[in-house]
C-alpha cells in the first residue's frame, strides 16, 4: 500500500480537475459536480489526485474548502488518495 503523505493543493473535483467547465465560482461548480456523483479532488501544480472517503466529517471539509486550498493526509496511490484527514490550507 502507499504510505501516508500530506499534500497541499486546491479542493476540486475529479470530472473537472484544474479547469472548471460551470461559469462561476470553483466552489460552486466543484459542489455541483460533487452531488452529480463526481469525486472529490485535490489539484497540486498540475497533477489531479481523486480523494477517496466515505467519512461524513471529512466529506464535509472538503465541502466547506471546495475551490479553496487544503491540507489533505493520506496514503498516496498513483493519482488516487484514501484520505486520514483534511485541514484549511495556507
Amino acid at each position: 500500500a502507499g504510505k501516508s503523505e500530506t499534500l497541499t493543493g486546491e479542493v476540486s473535483d475529479a470530472m473537472c480537475g484544474a479547469k472548471h467547465e460551470m461559469p462561476g465560482k470553483a466552489a460552486d461548480c466543484t459542489k455541483g459536480c460533487v452531488k452529480h456523483g463526481s469525486k472529490y479532488a485535490l489539484v497540486v501544480g498540475d497533477k489531479v489526485y481523486t480523494l477517496e472517503t466515505a467519512d461524513k466529517a471529512t466529506l464535509d471539509k472538503l465541502d466547506e474548502l471546495a475551490g479553496a486550498k487544503a491540507k489533505v493526509t493520506g496514503e498516496v496511490d498513483g493519482t488516487t488518495v484514501t484520505v486520514k484527514s483534511v485541514a484549511a490550507g495556507s
